[in-house]
């Protein structure tokens, strides 16, 4: 990356939090580490009771246990960076682990692409559930995984490409914790006007278009259950969806306050605010709303303790 004296950025600062007290830095680490520590911990039983329980060998629940792994990875991508921030203090990152951050955005796309494909099998069952099995077949189940997976690193290839027309001059210190569009762009000595549009046009085809989608399968759910003759069945269904819907509002809800709005008026204060609620206490929740209150997941969970247990003590 060069500048205009001639010099080349080779790391750069990210000053946020730096404001806060030592005493309190290591507070909020602790905080933070143990929520994370908890993510990875929760989606990765998730992931362990999806691959070895047959209870759970259905395609709802593959989904589920690839939205676990990607959330392992969402959370991963900033999350480490900011506790090496907190706990020693060194905010200095270089130019490539910099874009490595950029991961956040590729695996951001990718789960709300998965969110919708999660929509779709929801309304199959609810709505066409006679014909669920010939139309959930595993081979559709892999490739529909694929296909977030693949539009997902073709998100990021885009990011990267945008980045290398970039050039840097004056202060390369990053008013964030981690390597975001908003205060990395505006470092910039290049035009970055353009930038901003095209970043801002694909940003809300991603959230709008799968929001859309998401939307039309929760309408043609509710209409369904709405019809359903059984009370039983209706609450059963309007649990299944209750869970979801949480998902989808916290995943939604924080990524549209943060990009769905011209990025060059977006306030530091509340991208770093609502950043950290969509990287860290988002994936948190997740493995709790998602999975863990499901009883098939608990059950699973109850039945390979004892396994566990019973094999320790014999």
């Amino acid at each position: 990356m060069g500048t205009d004296n001639g010099t080349v950025v080779s790391e750069f600062i990210l000053s946020g939090f730096s404001g806060l007290d030592q005493r309190l830095q290591l507070f909020l680490c602790l905080i933070l580490l143990l929520m994370y520590l908890t993510t990875v911990m929760g989606n990765a039983a998730i992931i362990f009771l999806v691959c070895v329980d047959n209870h759970l060998q259905t395609p709802m629940y593959f989904f589920i246990g690839n939205l676990a792994f990607l959330e392992i990875w969402f959370t991963s991508s900033t999350s480490t960076k900011l506790l090496v921030i907190l706990s020693s203090g060194r905010r200095t990152i270089s130019v490539g682990g910099c874009f490595a951050q950029f991961f956040y955005f590729a695996l951001g796309a990718a789960e709300f692409a998965l969110l919708v494909v999660m929509s779709f099998d929801r309304y199959v069952a609810i709505c066409q559930p006679l014909r669920y099995a010939a139309i959930m077949k595993h081979q559709l189940c892999i490739h529909l995984v694929a296909a977030v997976w693949v539009m997902g690193f073709t998100f990021l290839s885009y990011r990267l490409v945008l980045l290398s027309k970039l050039t840097f001059c004056g202060s390369n210190k990053i008013e964030h914790f981690f390597c975001d569009n908003t205060p990395l762009f505006q470092l910039s000595c290049s035009d970055t006007s353009p930038l901003w549009k095209i970043d801002t046009v694909f940003l809300l085809f991603i959230v709008l278009s799968s929001l859309c989608l998401t939307l039309a399968s929760y309408t043609s759910i509710f209409l369904c259950i709405l019809q359903m003759p059984a009370a039983s069945g209706r609450k059963k269904a309007f649990a299944t969806c209750s869970s979801h819907l949480t998902t989808l509002a916290i995943a939604y809800g924080s990524c549209i306050a943060l990009y769905a709005r011209p990025s060059g008026h977006v306030s530091l204060e509340t991208n770093r605010s609502v950043a950290l609620l969509n990287t860290v206490l988002y994936p948190f929740l997740n493995p709790f709303i998602y999975s863990l209150r499901n009883k098939a997941v608990m059950l699973a969970l109850k039945e390979a303790m004892a396994r566990a247990t019973a094999q320790l003590f014999s």
